[in-house]
Order: C-alpha cells, then sequence, then structure tokens
C-alpha cells in the first residue's frame, strides 16, 4: 500500500474516533499512530490530515452540505461524513493532491470501511464540491 494511501486510512481511522469519542483522541493522536504504524511518513501525513481536517470541520461540514441535498451531516454514515472531511479538505487546500486522486482515495476508502452503496454517494458529494469549489488547476474557488 503506499504511504499517502496508508496515512489517509490512519486519518479516517483517527477522525472516526474524535467523532464519536470527542476531541480527547486528538491530544493521544501521535501516540496512537505510533502503535499503529510503524512507517514514519505515513503517520506523519495522517497526523496532518487529521489536524487540518479537524482544525476545518465547520466550513468542510458547511461546503458539505451546501451540495448534499437531502442529507444532513448528522445523519450520515460516520464513515462516510469523515471520508467526505477528509477529501474535502484535500480538493479545497492540499496543493499537491491532484482532484482525482483526492476523489478516487475518498470513493475507496468509502468502499473498504462503509456500506456497499458508499462510493456511489462519496462520489456524487465530492463531485459537487469539486465542480462548485475547486478549479481547473485545482485550486479552491474560496
Amino acid at each position: 500500500m503506499k504511504k499517502r494511501t496508508r496515512g489517509r486510512e490512519l486519518a479516517l481511522q483517527l477522525l472516526y474516533q474524535i467523532d464519536l469519542r470527542g476531541d480527547d483522541v486528538l491530544a493521544h493522536a501521535e501516540e496512537l499512530l505510533l502503535e499503529e504504524e510503524p512507517d514514519r511518513e505515513s503517520r506523519n501525513f495522517a497526523l496532518h490530515l487529521v489536524r487540518s481536517t479537524h482544525e476545518e470541520r465547520e466550513a468542510l461540514d458547511s461546503v458539505i452540505r451546501s451540495v448534499a441535498q437531502n442529507w444532513e451531516i448528522s445523519r450520515m454514515a460516520v464513515i462516510d461524513r469523515n471520508v467526505l472531511r477528509l477529501a474535502a479538505w484535500e480538493l479545497l487546500h492540499s496543493k499537491d493532491v491532484p482532484p482525482k486522486v483526492a476523489i478516487n482515495e475518498a470513493i475507496e476508502l468509502g468502499k473498504r470501511y462503509s456500506t456497499q452503496n458508499s462510493g456511489a454517494f462519496i462520489n456524487g458529494i465530492l463531485d459537487k464540491i469539486k465542480s462548485r469549489h475547486v478549479d481547473a488547476k485545482g485550486t479552491s474557488k474560496e
């Protein structure tokens, strides 16, 4: 598995725990990652994603809400909403990740860790975020 793919997987696991157990998980994120992953590069990428996504959570939720017709974030599956947050952060703020890569990685995470329909659900929402909030060069319009 590629280091960044593994980093996203680890980040999703931590974001899931934060969503369910609260911000205390964030305080122990480095220790949890150290127990889970021997590769420093994957751990560092995961930690960066978790902290960045968590910091921007309200803004990300607002963007997701703006495109998720008939869906409240609180009613989405916990995995799905955290995959969406993670990928939305990458789409809007990560200059070194092409939008197509962020979306494809999110779809795979959804398929692997959530329901059979999650891939299509995640793809639909992220595609709308990309078309409304990201320009052709992959830069946030905001």
